[in-house]
């Protein structure tokens, strides 16, 4: 079993979720999926301020399809690991209508690496090319449901608003991009492209745990 730590600011080492080196299927609702967003559910808009400093919604896209929503962060190991990944996401998807819109779901008083400024600081480094949100006040990722960065939801924009299509992680191994066998997003995304059922609408989240 892999173990790995994430730290905060204060030096102290979490237990990170590795119950599986890959992702797994959820065959049954854990405690978690008991709360927030449940597949099929029409998920709510939301306002929150760009590292360019203007507030980003949703709606905002008009000429979205979905979004491929992740709560990531600065520091998280299992997030830096997915960086890349996340920034080849919204290259593909962008122009195909499903951008991707990152959110730092974590309290910067608990994880000072999270802050507003070192968001700025970390997208200017690997080049962002989405819009990465800080969730100011910790409002959106409890409705959402995330509890793991990253934690991804994809929804579909609908004549009834933006519908949960899939949640959970990226693919099945977040150590080793050429060693991944599920690209559990990419098909997701590709059967809504297509007009099929998303193949696989749950997994599970491996990541930090999200930081309140």
């Amino acid at each position: 079993m892999l173990n790995v730590a994430c730290k905060s600011d204060n030096s102290k080492k979490e237990e990170v979720d590795t119950t599986a080196e890959s992702a797994e299927v959820m065959e049954e609702p854990s405690e978690e999926a008991l709360t927030g967003y449940k597949i099929g559910d029409v998920a709510t808009d939301f306002s929150l301020k760009n590292i360019d400093g203007n507030n980003v919604a949703l709606k905002d896209m008009t000429d979205a399809k979905g979004y491929i929503v992740i709560f990531t962060c600065n520091h998280c190991p299992y997030a830096v690991a997915y960086e890349d990944r996340i920034i080849a996401l919204d290259k593909k998807y962008k122009e195909k209508g499903y951008p991707v819109v990152a959110i730092n779901p974590n309290n910067p008083e608990k994880a000072k690496d999270d802050s507003f400024e070192k968001m700025q600081e970390r997208a200017k480094d690997k080049g962002f090319t989405f819009p990465y949100l800080l969730d100011d006040g910790q409002k959106i990722y409890p409705q959402y449901g995330a509890t793991k960065t990253p934690h991804v939801y994809i929804l579909q924009k609908t004549d009834n608003g933006n519908v949960v299509k899939y949640i959970g992680t990226i693919d099945d191994n977040y150590e080793d991009e050429s060693a991944v066998t599920v690209k559990y997003v990419e098909n997701a995304v590709d059967a809504l492209l297509e007009g099929k059922d998303v193949p696989v609408k749950e997994t599970k989240a491996i990541g930090c745990s999200i930081k309140a």
